[in-house]
């Protein structure tokens, strides 16, 4: 059976979700994957009124998608970010100021998340956690084994809470493990979960665009973590190791055709999928397919779609009744 194809909002955030929905299925998708900002997910209305929830339901359900996951991403960012200027937008304006305050809000909306998810009937809020040690992560001026012990440790104070809260609704977290976050490749979620003693409630939305930049086989993640692939985002990336610049990108933004990398739209970039559809069939993942649709150099209303047809065509389901040598012995 195939896999749902669904969008993930947040790069949508800015319709209406009525507007959004009607699009979508127009699309190609069969379902959304809310983010929780703009009008599409409001975890504090969520969190405490279950006609809220079935209000923005019934506007996918009108229009014949499902939900299978939600998003914090912005907001799980400030649990363990520095929490500078850059997301003062993220917050309510009383809490923009200050860094405590900004993490206060963000641990407590986290865990309203949780509750939301519960409510909405899904099982999964994807998101980002931050990271206390991003910043180190080239080690000069020079760092010691227990600078990063600290802040694995620092992780588990902030998110055990957390995930408690998880537990106790039975939802799950999915981070995405990207760069500037506690886990950003295979080794780094290894010690997150050694921190957290391997919590049921922690585990990976993974996207394969995130790793294949960094110089990694993003199958790799799938095979090394297969009881903890909670979700997974379908997006590109396509890597210009040209000479001039390197994996750090030379502080040149997003779009900029100097960049040694940038995201691409599905099957515009150099991710292989078909591997990576092999080992989620392998450990037995069967959510959706989410795309998270970012292409400086498309429009998003051609690549949208293109999108959906992309993934419902490269997806394909394990062998049924069993291997095709069977057929020999029979």
């Amino acid at each position: 059976m195939a896999r749902p194809v669904t969008l993930f909002t947040g790069q949508w955030a800015d319709l209406p979700l009525a507007t959004l929905a009607p699009k979508a299925k127009a699309y190609g998708y069969d379902g959304l994957e809310l983010a929780c900002w703009g009008d599409h997910m409001d975890t504090a209305r969520a969190a405490q009124d279950p006609e809220y929830c079935a209000r923005q339901k019934k506007v996918l359900a009108d229009n014949g998608l499902g939900l299978w996951a939600i998003s914090n991403h912005l907001v799980g960012q400030l649990t363990l970010d520095p929490n500078d200027h850059r997301s003062d937008a993220w917050v309510p304006a009383a809490h923009a100021s200050s860094a405590e305050k900004k993490r206060a809000y963000a641990v407590e909306d986290m865990k309203r998340a949780a509750r939301a998810a519960k409510n909405l009937g899904v099982k999964v809020v994807n998101g980002f956690t931050g990271s206390p040690i991003w910043h180190m992560i080239y080690a000069f001026p020079p760092t010691t084994p227990d600078d990063i012990r600290d802040g694995y440790k620092r992780f588990a104070e902030v998110w055990l809470p957390i995930l408690e809260v998880f537990r106790e609704n039975g939802v799950r977290f999915a981070l995405e493990v990207h760069p500037t976050e506690i886990a950003f490749d295979l080794y780094s979620m290894q010690l997150a979960l050694e921190a957290i003693d391997h919590h049921p409630a922690f585990g990976i939305n993974f996207d394969p665009s995130h790793l294949l930049w960094q110089g990694m086989d993003p199958a790799e993640l799938i095979y090394g973590f297969p009881d903890r692939i909670f979700h997974v985002h379908i997006k590109d990336v396509s890597v210009n190791l040209n000479g001039r610049t390197g994996i750090l990108a030379s502080h040149l933004p997003f779009g900029d055709a100097r960049r040694a990398w940038d995201f691409r739209s599905p099957g515009r970039g150099d991710v292989k999928f078909t591997p990576i559809i092999r080992a989620l069939n392998t450990v037995g993942y069967q959510g959706p397919l989410s795309v998270e649709w970012e292409d400086n150099t498309m429009d998003r209303e051609i690549g949208g779609p293109e999108a959906a047809a992309f993934v419902h065509r490269i997806d394909f389901s394990p062998p049924a009744g069993g291997s095709f040598e069977d057929a020999f012995k029979r």
